[in-house]
């Protein structure tokens, strides 16, 4: 009997060396965090209790190893991560602004992410997903590109759901212009896109989110349309219908990394939940709500990959914000 996965990711797997305070000599420190936005969605399904699936590609070095040891701590099948034995794991030094958000920069050129060929890829993986997830930062150079595309054409063709995030990074893009035509090829072929307001705004030319959704929407048939608005909350774009929800703001907030992607895998849950046909305005408040609360219990954390949380610890801050809202 083949196995069946609920979603399967391709992508990146790095590691995000985050600001940690400073040594006794003053010096900066960094804690080294398994990182990379699909894994992070993956990490975040497997607490919800699905069984996920990545493909990708590390260094046969010290990171890689850690790396591939810590998606089998997070149950997520890491058969067809390949270890490279000539080109060193990704790198991210991630600087934490003060207002959470955070600036990249990258130890790529080249990384060993952007090595995946066409040929290694597992398509008995592909065939066998409800839901197929994949961002940009594997479209940024032509051999990954080309395995990146081969994987979505394959995911589709055997009737898995598409769900693209575009997690742009500006630093890795040889111009931007190549950025916009991928993140397009993404926008032509997911039926689930998740984007943020950044995102929205630097592809339409629209400050307004609506109009920059109405832009894509006249381009592009995609069923659900999510944009994260950090402290701002979400909106969802379905049918006719245009959804919006507030955020959930933590007193004890140390940074935004993961927080967009366990929006996404929240998203993704309701929809293996409920599919995308016939959603109401109730549903997809309902959806954004979870989103949003798993989110913010992120941003409390350092890292993303190893501290999703729990459903109970979700539902529990659902729960101590509705009191609150009627007491006030």
């Amino acid at each position: 009997m083949k196995e069946q996965y609920d979603v399967v990711a391709l992508g990146e797997l790095l590691i995000d060396f985050t600001e940690n305070g400073q040594s006794g000599q003053g010096n900066q420190l960094f804690e080294a965090n398994p990182g990379g936005a699909p894994c992070n969605v993956l990490a975040m399904l497997n607490k919800l209790g699905y069984r996920t699936a990545f493909i990708g590609k590390v260094g046969k070095d010290f990171f890689g190893e850690k790396l591939k040891d810590t998606l089998e701590q997070q149950g997520i099948d890491a058969r067809n991560l390949i270890l490279d034995p000539e080109v060193h794991t990704t790198l991210a030094m991630v600087h934490t602004l003060e207002d959470g958000d955070r600036e990249f920069s990258f130890y790529r050129n080249p990384g060993a992410d952007m090595m995946l060929r066409r040929e290694e890829i597992r398509t008995d993986l592909l065939k066998n997903t409800r839901i197929f997830h994949f961002g940009t930062l594997s479209m940024t150079h032509e051999q990954v590109r080309e395995a990146t595309k081969y994987a979505v054409a394959t995911a589709a063709r055997y009737g898995a759901m598409i769900s693209f995030d575009p997690n742009l990074r500006p630093p890795l893009w040889n111009s931007m212009e190549e950025a916009r035509e991928q993140v397009n090829y993404g926008l032509s072929k997911c039926q689930i896109l998740k984007i943020s307001d950044n995102e929205i705004q630097w592809l339409t030319g629209e400050e307004d989110y609506d109009r920059g959704v109405e832009k894509i929407r006249s381009q592009y048939d995609i069923p659900l349309i999510l944009v994260s608005m950090g402290k701002w909350g979400s909106k969802a774009y379905y049918e006719d219908m245009t959804v919006e929800a507030e955020p959930f703001l933590m007193p004890d907030t140390i940074e935004t990394t993961g927080a967009g992607d366990t929006f996404c895998a929240c998203v993704l849950h309701y929809v293996l939940l409920h599919g995308l046909g016939g959603l109401t305005k109730s549903n997809i408040g309902e959806m954004l709500h979870f989103a949003n609360a798993a989110a913010a219990l992120v941003t409390t954390r350092k890292g993303a990959l190893k501290v999703m949380p729990e459903r109970l610890e979700i539902e529990k801050l659902i729960s101590q914000h509705g009191l609150l809202q009627k007491k006030s």
